[in-house]
């Protein structure tokens, strides 16, 4: 197994690459700067008979697992919208960083945020019939790329829509997850805690992993039966990075379908080509309207 996490523009051909050579193939996200590329490394791995998967290690975030666990449950009833945000405050550049020079092909917070934002609507719901999208440079930084979006994925046919959001001048954050059913809500604050955790040296097998402090958990207010709501917290469930691997682990020995596929990954990139030609266009979209963008 070959695991890229090289800047955005080396995904393709360093992919292409390993498959070709005959090796199993993971890498991070985006897994490709345009659609056409993504759609190739796809037919690679399918006529390679290679496992190939992307990094979306937020599928495993302990905010995203609970509420999959709530739609499981269908504790808020026909869900009609989420809206799901990742939001930073930096109000300058940070220096040397490629994700933030405009001239680097696949950079900006839509490549770098919209990937994990845009892969967990995918995971819930499927592609979108519809992608309008509002992207923009709000610090208005010279030779600097995008650096805010608004997403909406609609399902006419499902009655539902996500809202996609991330910024860099959010200093007081809103909610990580918004989710609106016809029996009720499910509000988020906060981020994952597995990246801070292992950057601190709290690692997997740690008793304290992935566990999200009760003062962060998230708030369900929903009615559970007729005529009786209940208002409380949702204990976060653990996060679980290592079971990214472990998926992958078993994929390679045939144990196992993939959990995060290529052709997953392929859609996910079309959906922020089409997004920021929606931005430019200043329209909607339809998901299915053309062939593999260029």
């Amino acid at each position: 197994l070959v695991i890229i996490t090289t800047p955005n523009d080396t995904h393709f051909s360093y992919s292409r690459q390993v498959l070709l050579a005959g090796r199993n193939c993971v890498v991070e996200k985006p897994f490709a700067i345009n659609e056409s590329e993504a759609r190739e490394l796809v037919q690679i791995a399918q006529t390679s008979g290679k496992v190939l998967s992307v990094f979306q290690n937020r599928r495993w975030d302990g905010d995203f697992l609970t509420l999959k666990a709530l739609l499981r449950e269908n504790a808020l009833g026909h869900v009609v919208e989420i809206e799901s945000r990742f939001d930073r405050y930096r109000a300058s550049k940070k220096p040397n960083a490629w994700r933030e020079d405009g001239t680097f092909p696949g950079s900006g917070v839509l490549f770098d945020l919209g990937a994990h934002l845009f892969d967990q609507i995918v995971d819930l719901m499927g592609v979108p019939e519809y992608v309008t999208g509002t992207v923009r440079n709000e610090r208005q930084i010279a030779g600097a790329p995008d650096d805010s979006f608004l997403v909406v994925l609609d399902y006419p046919a499902k009655n539902f829509k996500a809202v996609c959001r991330a910024g860099m001048l959010v200093r007081d954050r809103p909610p990580r997850f918004t989710v609106l059913g016809t029996r009720g809500t499910f509000t988020k604050h906060g981020l994952d805690v597995q990246e801070d955790q292992l950057k601190s040296g709290i690692v997997p097998g740690d008793e304290a992993y992935g566990r999200e402090a009760p003062a962060c958990f998230g708030v369900l207010d929903a009615e559970v039966y007729p005529d009786v709501v209940f208002r409380g917290a949702v204990t976060t469930a653990d996060g679980k990075y290592p079971d990214f691997y472990k998926n992958v682990a078993a994929a390679i020995r045939g144990r196992a379908g993939l959990a995060v596929t290529p052709e997953q990954a392929a859609d996910v990139v079309r959906i922020i080509e089409l997004a920021k030609r929606s931005s430019d266009e200043r329209r909607s979209l339809a998901f299915a309207c053309e062939e593999p963008l260029p």
